[in-house]
């Protein structure tokens, strides 16, 4: 609409971090239907569903890539910190994500 220039912009100083989980065997095999717990406990990050549904009132995994932790911290290792922690707080069968991306930014 050529109207870029009537937008007011807000950039947030903050660092960011998104860490995905997913199914253990992604990105080969991997099974479906894993009750996820703690998604209650998350605290201060922002919890994305990706590979998830809604099973008889439980959240379950239904794919390969099941969920992003993103967290906000004054810089990148209290952000990464933060994601970690609440991750550690999630727990379903056969989870999987990497503790080792992001080490060499330190």
């Amino acid at each position: 609409n050529e109207k870029l220039d009537e937008i007011s912009l807000e950039i947030d100083e903050r660092s960011a971090t998104t860490i995905m989980v997913v199914s253990g065997g992604y990105p080969e095999d991997f099974e479906k239907g894993k009750e996820i717990s703690g998604l209650s406990e998350v605290e201060d990050s922002i919890v994305f569903h990706a590979g998830t549904k809604l099973e008889n009132g439980k959240v379950v995994s239904n794919g390969g890539r099941v969920l992003t932790v993103t967290s906000y911290g004054d810089n990148f290792e209290e952000a990464i910190k933060k994601s970690y922690q609440n991750i550690d707080k999630l727990c379903f069968d056969k989870m999987y994500f990497r503790r080792d991306i992001g080490n060499d930014l330190k």
